[in-house]
């Protein structure tokens, strides 16, 4: 439990919740309710083992962030309570609420267990890989995946992971539960846009034969989408880009999209992912008690290959 001010506002509570949920808890001395819910909130933080943050603000001594916060809501009474999340007030609740329902207002934002488990070993498996431990980042993942298989980013992860190591079938292994999902995640769908590249590449023909067959006929769209699958498999992405790229500027609906879908999965593997919270700047609050918010440095090659693509299909 931490006791917030202006000073510490920013780095306490708003940099801090792009790690793991904070509860503001908003009161003043002089307030009954407040002294019955104070008790129950450290109880709660204690339960929960880390997976949410609790911080008091009197409002008497911080009247400012007080007032602020109390107008975003409509709230004009104590003890009010403002859950931060990702560098936002997203949720809050009012009056001194028994244990039972301040579990239930808890359980809408913060991380299961099992959830929260797995997010600490992803955690640690993109520190491995930036070590170089790619084994070891693996294994990680998989005990991710295992512990929280609707966990899309450390199903991610773990895709990439074995995909770069050139684990091909281990990772069609991990792909197959999510193939056919009703509403596809974009990530997820790039690892089987890639895993398609390996297939492709497995029987296809050799990289000089398909350059000599298109300096023939540019118009070869089979072959070319051959040799953008080849380097696809290899990870030549902007090698793969390039040549989809030739296609989608003479056929932009060649084969009900296919090139436009695979070169959109390209950009979404090079974008760079969500990595751990503590290391992302934090975006813009409509809170600006403290500082000026981080700007977002985008990827040049990426944005250079999205505004290729825009010219390409407009």
């Amino acid at each position: 439990m931490l006791d917030i001010s202006l000073q510490n506002f920013e780095a306490d509570v708003i940099k801090a919740s792009q790690q793991h949920p904070v509860l503001l808890d908003i009161w003043a001395p002089w307030c009954g309710p407040c002294k019955s819910l104070g008790p129950v909130l450290e109880k709660l933080e204690t339960s929960y083992a880390g997976r949410f943050g609790l911080a008091k603000l009197n409002s008497d001594d911080q009247p400012e962030i007080a007032g602020q916060l109390s107008q975003m809501f409509g709230v004009r009474s104590i003890p009010f309570c403002v859950l931060f999340k990702d560098g936002q007030p997203v949720d809050g609740f009012v009056g001194a609420l028994p244990e039972g329902e301040v579990r239930k207002f808890l359980d809408k934002h913060v991380p299961s267990a099992e959830a929260a488990a797995a997010e600490a070993d992803v955690i640690e498996a993109e520190q491995l890989l930036a070590d170089g431990d790619t084994t070891r980042a693996i294994e990680k993942l998989q005990e991710a995946v295992a512990i929280n298989p609707g966990d899309a980013t450390a199903r991610d992860e773990y895709l990439r992971a074995l995909l770069t190591e050139g684990r091909t079938d281990d990772a069609r292994r991990v792909y197959e539960p999510v193939a056919d999902k009703v509403i596809p995640d974009a990530r997820l769908t790039a690892c089987g846009h890639w895993l398609a590249a390996a297939d492709a590449a497995s029987h296809a023909r050799a990289v000089e034969d398909l350059t000599r067959i298109l300096a023939a006929d540019k118009r070869d769209f089979d072959a070319r989408f051959e040799l953008a699958q080849v380097h696809f498999a290899a990870q030549r992405f902007t090698d793969a880009m390039d040549e989809l790229l030739e296609i989608l500027m003479r056929e932009k609906t060649w084969c009900n999209g296919l090139a436009r879908k695979t070169y959109v999965s390209i950009l979404e593997l090079l974008e760079k992912p969500e990595r751990s919270p503590a290391e992302q700047p934090p975006p813009k609050s409509t809170v600006e008690l403290a500082g000026r918010p981080a700007l977002v440095r985008s990827n040049e090659t990426v944005e250079g290959y999205r505004r290729r693509l825009s010219m390409a299909l407009f």
